[in-house]
């Protein structure tokens, strides 16, 4: 669980070793959805039935089916004591000796009825419990005729889940912290660090299988005015607002990625579709932006390996031909996206000025360090 990356490799580990260590012939991982009042699994392992999958995409229960986890549990760990694992068996299976019996809590039809469906004998069922609330379940079967599990599996059980638990907080941790790294804390969107990680793996695609990789560089105009003249917070809000925009055209086009690079510097990157669908996106981005209430619309340029701008063998050019289709629309104040290459090539203004030696000094400098 510790080497998982995400939720759903945590939780495969995690049911994959209690199944192992409880002898038991299949396991499952649930989490409580609470808003949604519904038990959704995230993974099965072992011995699937009919219809079960392993990484099932929408297998659910609804809580009022197991009550249990939110009755009969809650009674037994509200004064302070710690939740417990409990046995069911399916019916027509034998119970095991009673002084070593399972703890079968009430209102539990549901289950029993499952596992004879299934055509599985016993379960052991124990709570996940995070932060003091019960997060979900790990569930733990056996065959039918195989011994039933007693009071020494669900007390083991017990001590897996918590172990499953600290295990699942962990990742959620580490999940929280990879998203604050890669994301920009006001509007919501990618950042920077986000956008370079992308782009190089786009463009070993591209290097690789010709894949088509797109850069759309966005300069929000008047958001220095905003702030002098009404304030940060409502030069905030600008930010806020084209960031939605953004996202939203994003969206037009299936995996792009939406990002603020910093400042009033935003962009899209777009991997796999035509130049031609990317840049009718960008013209959209550049008429709602317009549409806004605060500041005065947008600068747009677009850099596509699908256009013809030589060969791009690094983000750095990738970035340099979008900044500068950007910095010409931002000069000729054009009320659309400029697109690099499509004026003549190699002898596009655009891919001249972006091949340009650096200026020693001058705004193309900061653009183009990148």
């Amino acid at each position: 669980m510790a080497a998982a990356p995400a939720l759903r490799d945590s939780a495969w580990a995690a049911a994959q070793g209690a199944r192992q260590a409880l002898g038991g012939s299949f396991a499952a991982i649930c989490k409580w959805e609470r808003e949604r009042g519904r038990l959704r699994v995230l993974v099965n392992v072992g011995e699937l039935a009919p219809g079960e999958r392993e990484f099932p995409d929408d297998e659910t229960y609804p809580v009022h089916a197991f009550a249990e986890i939110v009755g009969f549990l809650h009674e037994q760990w509200a004064g302070g004591g710690e939740p417990s694992a409990w046995v069911e068996v399916a019916a027509g299976e034998p119970g095991g000796d009673a002084a070593d019996g399972p703890l079968v809590p009430p209102g539990s039809l549901g289950r029993t009825a499952a596992l004879r469906r299934r055509g599985r004998g016993c379960c052991v069922v124990a709570p996940l419990v995070l932060h003091g609330r019960a997060w979900g379940e790990l569930y733990v079967a056996r065959r039918p005729g195989e011994p039933v599990f007693g009071r020494a599996d669900a007390d083991f059980a017990t001590v897996l889940a918590a172990v499953t638990a600290a295990g699942i907080a962990q990742t959620e941790r580490l999940a929280e912290a990879r998203r604050l790294a890669f994301t920009d804390a006001l509007t919501g969107l990618a950042n920077r660090r986000a956008v370079d990680m992308r782009l190089d793996e786009a463009l070993e695609q591209h290097r690789a299988d010709g894949v088509v990789v797109s850069l759309v560089v966005c300069d929000l105009n008047g958001l220095k005015q905003v702030n002098d003249s009404r304030g940060h917070a409502v030069g905030d809000r600008l930010l806020e607002r084209f960031g939605s925009v953004l996202s939203l055209c994003g969206a037009m086009v299936p995996g792009t990625l939406a990002a603020r690079l910093g400042g009033d510097e935003f962009c899209l990157l777009a991997i796999g579709p035509d130049s031609d669908e990317v840049v009718k996106v960008a013209g959209e981005l550049c008429g709602r932006a317009a549409e806004l209430d605060l500041g005065e619309g947008v600068a747009v340029g677009v850099a596509s390996t699908g256009d013809p701008i030589g060969p791009v063998h690094t983000a750095r050019r990738l970035f340099r031909l979008a900044d500068a289709a950007q910095y010409r629309a931002k000069a000729a104040k054009s009320g659309g996206p400029v697109v690099a290459g499509r004026h003549g090539g190699a002898d596009d203004p655009v891919v001249r000025l972006a091949d340009a030696p650096e200026p020693s000094q001058g705004p193309e400098r900061r653009r183009f360090r990148r």
